[in-house]
């Protein structure tokens, strides 16, 4: 492994019903600050909304990373979501352009989602104890039988056979880079880097809502993760994860 994952330690199985389940029984090493699972193949993948995940078995990427950022307060958890949608999108951006972040963290290339990530805290006080991150990415499938209705796959967007152990080392060195970002309190870049890689960020797109479609335009995201639209009459229209989707 490069020194440049010397704090983590990764742990690699055939098969799991999910690398979040599998990855909370697991402590950390001594000397490591962060643990990955990472698995070919999962029987009972999380997807957000409670979606499941479909992915064949030995051509995606599917792992959880496990880290203890007690030096974040609860209202800030947001931050971790940003982080590592910015750390998978950094990477991907390296083999082809036009990938962005649908809010709050599913990775689009164009209008397609290409992945996902499904964060779960434990909080201890008003502080964050532990995070565990569950991340799938279609690398190399080429066929989707699931029902989903817009996926694709880094190879079918840029035409590479990846080796998924070199993208995966290269997520993990992008998080441990935004990490430290984190801990010297550069909150304020990461935020900035976050809006500027927002799907659908310009103009007005149909979004809908419990009353139903409407046009809007994103005008921002707040620190606590809401996303704020701004309708076609001018309404500012804050909403909570779940409370609206995307129309594509």
């Amino acid at each position: 492994m490069k020194h440049y994952l010397d704090h983590f330690e990764i742990i690699r199985v055939d098969e799991t019903d999910s690398t979040n389940n599998a990855i909370r029984n697991h402590e950390h090493s001594p000397g490591k600050e962060f643990l990955v699972i990472s698995a070919e193949y999962q029987t009972g993948g999380k997807g957000q909304r409670g979606n499941s995940w479909e992915s064949a078995r030995g051509k995606n990427l599917l792992f959880s990373l496990s880290c203890h950022p007690t030096f974040l307060h609860a209202q800030q958890q947001f931050l971790l979501s940003q982080i590592i949608s910015l750390s998978v999108l950094d990477v991907f951006r390296h083999y082809i352009r036009r990938f962005s972040i649908k809010w709050p963290n599913d990775i689009y290339w164009r209008d397609k989602k290409i992945g996902g990530i499904l964060i779960e805290n434990d909080l201890s006080g008003t502080h964050i104890a532990r995070s565990i991150i569950g991340v799938g990415l279609n690398i190399n499938q080429t066929e989707f039988k699931g029902g989903a209705p817009n996926p694709v796959s880094l190879l079918q967007v840029c035409g590479i056979h990846c080796k998924r152990k070199h993208v995966l080392e290269r997520i993990l060195k992008h998080f441990e880079s935004y990490y430290r970002m984190l801990e010297r309190g550069e909150v304020e870049t990461i935020r900035e880097h976050y809006r500027k890689a927002l799907f659908r960020r310009r103009d007005f797109h149909p979004y809908r809502d419990a009353d139903g479609v409407f046009n809007a335009r994103l005008h921002h995201v707040e620190d606590s993760g809401l996303i704020i639209l701004e309708d076609t009459e001018g309404r500012l229209r804050p909403y909570a994860f779940k409370e609206v989707e995307f129309v594509l």
